[in-house]
């Protein structure tokens, strides 16, 4: 994967070519866990732009290599309008037509651009275009119209694609990382429910179906137009199709077990499954 500039190692490593200079993005609900895929490597430096934490970028100094995350989970412009909401789990306002400039203004320099965005377009939202209202999922306010959460989903993906595509200056590669499933069972993430699974799923004992093959053929389909108009002006695009393999591996993070008087269970769940939606 990206064999121009990384390599696996005989110690099971990642090994960066130093002979050029490589810039690589994350952008989505993707977090800190990427320097995981370097461990060992070298101790990079932080050369972030900004104080922000979620905007950060380091330095492979010896390796000429700068890795950066830029933490914008809807892709879009967004906004928490409620830390609550109707789950508990925050209300936010989308403007699903409306650059998120923190990462469209920061990205013309790189070689690698890796897109993702997933589950929290379950939460609940209020979904906006040109100003106004056009609709919400499950904010529960009345005289908004109660909209399927690919509607913004679809356009959120559909604008990070235009902005990336009018970048006049971008000239590296546009990846897709697609949809990891979740692996909660017995109830929903904030819910009850837990990833106790030992091991991975054989091909024979599931598929996705249901929303989650829904929100995958969506982004593919907005990957598939973004790919189009990119090809006329010179920008590639690439697909990290990891669906499959995710889904295949309940087994793939930890679960916490929970201890009373130490964490409540939704502060549990956030941490054992985590690693695994980002």
């Amino acid at each position: 994967m990206l064999g121009q500039w990384w390599r696996r190692s005989g110690q099971s490593q990642w090994c960066l070519d130093s002979r050029i200079a490589k810039w690589r993005c994350h952008i989505g609900d993707t977090s800190h866990f990427l320097l995981k895929e370097f461990d060992g490597v070298e101790y990079p430096i932080v050369v972030s732009h900004t104080t922000d934490e979620n905007f950060i970028r380091w330095e492979y100094k010896s390796y000429n290599f700068t890795l950066a995350t830029f933490w914008t989970p809807f892709l879009v412009k967004a906004e928490e309008a409620h830390s609550s909401g109707p789950t508990h789990t925050g209300l936010f306002n989308l403007y699903l037509d409306e650059y998120d400039e923190k990462w469209t203004s920061q990205i013309e320099d790189f070689n690698y651009v890796i897109l993702s965005a997933g589950h929290w377009f379950y939460r609940p939202a209020i979904y906006y275009e040109n100003s106004r209202i056009v609709g919400c999922r499950y904010c529960q306010i009345d005289n908004i119209t109660d909209l399927p959460m690919y509607y913004g989903y679809r356009r959120a993906f559909r604008t990070a694609f235009r902005a990336i595509n009018g970048l006049e200056n971008f000239k590296g590669i546009m990846f897709l990382r697609t949809f990891a499933p979740s692996h909660f069972e017995g109830g929903l993430w904030n819910k009850g429910g837990n990833c106790l699974r030992t091991r991975p799923f054989r091909s024979n004992e599931t598929n996705m179906e249901g929303e989650e093959l829904e929100l995958y053929m969506t982004q593919m389909e907005e990957f598939r137009v973004g790919e189009r108009e990119g090809r006329e002006i010179g920008v590639r695009y690439r697909v990290l199709d990891t669906t499959q393999a995710m889904l295949l591996r309940p087994d793939g993070h930890p679960n916490v077990e929970e201890r009373e008087g130490r964490r409540s269970h939704e502060e549990n769940v956030k941490f054992k499954d985590r690693n695994w939606r980002e």
